[in-house]
């Protein structure tokens, strides 16, 4: 079996992740994780797929003809589990910018490394401004 870690983006719109998937179901690929989202008008994420070695070209090839209603970018992936502990960090706090360097930054100083990290801004409802607000997984 071959791990393949995709990246995907293209216009918001409906059908996108059925696309994707019956693509990946086509070839007997397996969805095994996945983050996507909508931000700013676009439909992006990151999708981890395993599929049978000798099927794993003609994915490739399907996910190549998903050119122009999906980007799709193929990476080999790896089998390899991370050990150790995990830390949650949440964050929120007055929004500038450099935030995501300085916390990046911080995290890098003491070895930790970023797993998964949501960042959002919103209003300050009693304050005024913007806020910002980040849900960090990091592993130790």
């Amino acid at each position: 079996m071959r791990r393949l870690v995709l990246t995907v983006i293209g216009d918001d719109r409906a059908g996108l992740v059925s696309a994707l998937s019956e693509a990946i179901a086509t070839h007997d690929g397996n969805w095994e994780r996945s983050q996507l989202a909508e931000l700013a008008g676009k439909f992006a994420g990151i999708v981890v797929v395993g599929v049978p070695d000798e099927k794993a070209e003609g994915l490739l090839t399907t996910l190549a003809g998903l050119d122009g209603l999906l980007e799709v970018a193929a990476y080999p992936g790896s089998d390899r589990e991370r050990a150790g502990s995990r830390l949650t960090i949440d964050l929120l706090g007055n929004d500038r910018p450099g935030i995501v360097r300085e916390v990046s930054a911080v995290l890098s100083r003491h070895e930790l490394s970023i797993e998964s990290m949501e960042t959002a801004t919103r209003e300050a409802p009693m304050a005024g401004g913007q806020l910002f607000e980040a849900h960090v997984v990091v592993g130790v």
